[in-house]
């Protein structure tokens, strides 16, 4: 879910140019997953039993009867529009009051909760949000904690389902005593989120300070948007695990046991991530209407043509644990080669972490896919570059920009940090399109050995300046 506290920041924009704001994100690591996974497009009658090595910590697989309220056991109801003393609109600038009403929050009696928007004959939009009322679920010292939830999301379209916005997450433990205005602070972990009936997904780390610090706040550290295909239609596997087994700790999220997106605790300072991961949390489920994230892809609010009445389904949630070692991690060591040639041609979307930008279809010769909509801050990590012992003395980005208005900015390479000095740069300026390619050298200190290597991006003005579709560099 978006931020308890505080509303999404909207999208940069130009005509004809939408864009969810700086979304980090981090390449999926290749980590094996050992908890049992549903199949997807279909419903499971019972919680998956754990993996090897792993127990099970807790679930729901909402076997109820039909139209009967969850287990008060288990969850508990928010209602209203806040929660006590909390931010209004649940921060987010959502319009809906949530309810414990059965027609917003009900077992199915075939073994799914519904969570279901309704809008009333004055226009007024009611739906749900539950809790689970533990708070202690946490990764052991050494160990990882897993959690994961089988879901259909609504089954609206860009045409019926403007303002929807389900969401599967957690808050850190700590928010609840005194309504999130610790956000975010105590940590926002968000396995799946979509909007405006997008058929996607996103996942997110919320952490830090409530307006930009390490985790870039009010956006936080996350993947961007990712294509779901199906995930309206069938059920979907949608997981989180934080693995303190491994240095630096990481959070890896998954769809469908695919791992797509990954943070480390290396991406921002100790004190932040200690804050934001190393306790227990509770887990939310709710479909929101309207706000700050819906509104960065067009919708602000549910339309006259938002439909009534889709529900979000759940047929299982469920936490596991895996015990930690007794043994001290082997901290990552940087290997001796690297996994990119630098004297290759490096496509951009093949980044290892982002912030603040989008993969998008180019029309650049050869087809295939650039990394667009950046702008000042925005950043990409190529982990692993090859420059030999040779020494590379030249840089080249294939880049193409139709910022207005005279705007203009700068490429940068760095080597091994964000805040490390720039080896080279070059100024860009409006190329005649956002689809008008033109490749730009620039010369460089001289890089030999093996870095990983941050593309930065600066401007003066706040517009979006530059797409990237390749680079490389030369000797």
């Amino acid at each position: 879910m978006a931020n308890s506290i505080g509303s999404r920041t909207p999208p940069r924009t130009l005509t004809g140019r939408r864009r969810w704001v700086a979304v980090a994100a981090v390449a999926a690591l290749a980590l094996s997953l050992t908890a049992i996974t549903l199949r997807p497009g279909t419903a499971s009658a019972a919680v998956p039993a754990p993996g090897a090595g792993w127990t099970t910590v807790w679930s729901d697989d909402f076997t109820g009867a039909a139209n009967t309220g969850v287990s008060a056991a288990n969850w508990l109801y928010d209602t209203g529009t806040s929660y006590p003393g909390g931010a209004a609109n649940w921060g987010t600038g959502e319009v809906e009051t949530v309810t414990s009403n059965t027609a917003n929050v009900a077992q199915d009696g075939a073994g799914h909760l519904a969570i279901t928007p309704v809008r009333s004959a004055s226009g007024a939009w009611t739906s749900g949000r539950i809790e689970t009322q533990r708070t202690d679920f946490a990764a052991p010292a050494g160990g990882v904690l897993r959690v994961e939830a089988s879901i259909q999301q609504p089954n609206v379209t860009t045409a019926n389902g403007a303002g929807y916005w389900p969401a599967f997450w957690m808050l850190g433990a700590a928010a609840r005593p005194v309504g999130a205005t610790n956000w975010p602070g105590i940590g926002e972990i968000d396995l799946m989120e979509d909007v405006n009936g997008r058929s996607s997904e996103f996942g997110t780390l919320h952490c830090g300070v409530g307006s930009g610090g390490p985790c870039n706040e009010t956006t936080g550290l996350g993947s961007g948007e990712r294509a779901c295909p199906g995930c309206q239609t069938g059920f979907h596997t949608y997981a989180m695990e934080y693995d303190r087994s491994v240095s630096p700790e990481q959070i890896r999220w998954y769809l469908d046991g695919s791992n797509f997106f990954t943070v480390n605790a290396g991406q921002v300072d100790a004190t932040t991530w200690a804050n934001a991961t190393q306790h227990g949390f509770f887990i939310i489920l709710n479909v929101a209407m309207g706000g700050g994230f819906p509104a960065a892809f067009g919708a602000a609010t549910p339309t006259a043509a938002t439909a009534s009445g889709v529900p979000m389904l759940v047929d299982y949630v469920a936490v596991y644990q895996k015990a930690g070692s007794t043994t001290t991690p082997t901290p990552t060591v940087t290997p001796t080669g690297g996994s990119r040639n630098a004297y290759s041609t490096l496509q951009a979307e093949a980044y290892d972490g982002q912030s603040g930008t989008t993969v998008e279809a180019t029309t650049d010769t050869g087809g295939g896919s650039d990394v667009g909509y950046i702008a000042n801050g925005d950043w990409l990590l190529y982990r692993g570059v090859d420059f030999s012992s040779t020494a590379a003395r030249q840089f080249t980005g294939r880049v193409a920009s139709g910022i207005a208005g005279g705007g203009s900015g700068l490429v940068e390479v760095r080597l091994d940090s964000l805040s490390a000095t720039p080896v080279g740069s070059f100024a860009l300026a409006n190329t005649g399109g956002w689809q008008t390619w033109r490749s730009v050298p620039t010369n460089i200190s001289a890089v030999t050995g093996v870095h990983d290597v941050y593309l930065t991006f600066t401007s003066g003005q706040p517009a979006d300046f530059v797409n990237l579709n390749w680079f490389t560099f030369g000797h």
